[in-house]
């Protein structure tokens, strides 16, 4: 088997000259890229080999970045059995994915390309069910569910981009499409990412958040599905990993350079608020002071110097940023950090993570969350819906919930939902009654519910297509029912909201 030097590129070898070798074009381009991925690579190659599109209509490039574990062997055995997959292996470490994928780009030769990391895998019809769709459509992007797998169970990142079949849509009609943009679960028409020249750029951290921001900006249309297309693993990667708490600086450094490149883009006003309230609503406030880091740090005045260094870009805008956040909470930590109020901005966080029951007030028939130790200017938040159960009862097996729901999306309520609390994939759509005044009704049927698995499970009710809001239940108590081979246990959780456990009675 032979490494090739490739004259035009001077940085990688391609093994065993297989672009050279003339082969019909693929439908689909498949870009990993490798750094000591030698424990999960395996499964993340086959995932690939076994899709339901035939491996003959994939094109599988993986671009080695000097792993110095068995992650080449590894690379080599599967390109000498597999005439579409394409190993390349960096001279020298970039230290950074961004370098790897744009050499995938680079050597991409299908009419679509999509990404998946070396420890992640794919459905086993994750690309037939996205290639169809842009086949069917003619729409330039196709993105569907990822399912993230902790060491707790399964939960779905970014329902928004997965909650119902859309097609031919203009990615502005979708809110927080800009959200959650990691290189899963995403297809695109190759000649939109070569024509308008967009790479990876090469950041150690926010590297797919701008290229997939310039991605979207080029897509007249876009396509979004229900159904699993990418499993995103993260049984050794919690969210309280030391990368996501002491490397924040960093992480917002590389942010102030994606604000800094979607400022100069000038792009049409509607658009640029919505790109540009990811980057400082989701990115410079919810991410950067929730972390844990923050809440322990004694040296806080290094967040807020930095903070201070991306509220400076805002007056580059010509409008007042804060104005199109989605959350009212996130307003007010700006106006408290305007304010100069820095030890209540870090009391609010804390109380926020602390405070499971949060007392909220209905004015002028709007819900209110009290913080107690805040000054009125600040002390009442707008929280967007809240409900309360007025009334609970079982008749005919049918358990049913009266509530009053209170906010600004009552019109949008779609319906209820019971979903596992360790398995989201595991779920049941329920039928929801509602009237203009707020006024809600759920039945749920334990014949229905009996078929579900033995577990604990939350209860919802849907609005805006993927927004969820429990039922907040006034007065603590259980409420057992047997139904056949099943106990249901209504009950109220941590949060005095309304859950579920479903028990199996022997």
């Amino acid at each position: 088997m032979g490494w090739i030097w490739n004259k035009n590129a001077k940085d990688y070898y391609i093994v065993d000259q297989k672009l050279t070798t003339g082969q019909n074009p693929t439908m689909v381009t498949v870009v990993t890229p490798v750094y000591n991925a030698e424990k999960s690579l395996r499964k993340t190659i086959d995932s690939v080999i076994n899709q339901s599109l035939g491996v003959d209509q994939i094109e599988y490039i993986l671009i080695d970045d000097c792993s110095t574990d068995s992650s080449r062997e590894i690379l080599l055995e599967y390109s000498a059995k597999y005439a579409n997959i394409i190993v390349v292996f960096l001279k020298k470490n970039s230290g950074t994915p961004g370098h790897p994928r744009n050499i995938g780009i680079q050597l991409a030769r299908s009419n679509y390309i999509t990404f998946l990391d070396a420890d992640d895998w794919l459905d086993p019809k994750g690309l037939e069910v996205l290639s169809s769709i842009l086949l069917e459509t003619g729409d330039d992007y196709a993105v569907g569910k990822t399912i993230q797998v902790t060491s707790k169970g399964m939960s779905i990142v970014g329902e928004h981009e997965s909650c119902k079949e859309r097609r031919r849509e203009s990615p502005f009609s979708i809110p927080h499409i800009f959200h959650h943009l990691g290189p899963r679960a995403r297809m695109i028409k190759t000649s939109v990412i070569k024509d308008n020249q967009i790479l990876f750029p090469e950041m150690k951290f926010a590297e797919d958040k701008q290229f997939f921001i310039d991605v979207l900006t080029h897509c007249l249309t876009i396509s979004t599905t229900a159904q699993p297309i990418y499993y995103l693993n993260r049984m050794d990667n919690q969210d309280s990993r030391l990368t996501n708490q002491t490397n924040i600086i960093q992480k917002t450094n590389c942010n102030l350079k994606v604000i800094n490149h979607i400022i100069k883009k000038d792009l049409d006003i509607e658009k640029q608020k919505m790109v540009l309230n990811r980057l400082y609503e989701f990115d410079s406030i919810s991410r950067f002071f929730h972390t844990p880091h923050f809440q322990k740090t004694r040296l806080k005045r290094v967040y807020y110097y930095k903070f201070n260094q991306v509220l400076k870009t805002t007056k580059k805008l010509n409008y007042e940023f804060s104005e199109e956040f989605f959350h009212p909470m996130n307003k007010v930590v700006y106006h408290l950090f305007r304010d100069r109020k820095y030890k209540d901005l870090e009391n609010l966080f804390a109380w926020e993570k602390k405070e499971k029951i949060k007392e909220v007030i209905i004015k002028d028939n709007l819900p209110y969350a009290v913080v107690p130790f805040l000054e009125d200017k600040y002390k009442y938040i707008r929280v967007p819906m809240h409900s309360i159960l007025n009334e609970e009862y079982i008749d005919k097996y049918k358990y049913t919930l009266k509530f009053k729901v209170f906010g600004d999306h009552i019109d949008t309520l779609s319906h209820g939902l019971v979903r596992n609390s360790n398995n989201a994939l595991l779920e049941s759509i329920l039928p929801l009654y509602i009237d203009t005044n707020g006024n809600g009704t759920l039945e749920l049927d334990l014949e229905a519910l009996g078929q579900l698995p033995a577990a604990n499970y939350s209860i919802f009710l849907r609005f805006n297509d993927y927004l969820k809001i429990n039922i907040r239940k006034p007065t603590p108590g259980k409420n057992n029912y047997h139904y056949k081979n099943r106990q249901f246990t209504f009950y109220d959780t941590i949060y005095s909201n309304i859950g579920l456990k479903i028990s199996s009675i022997k």
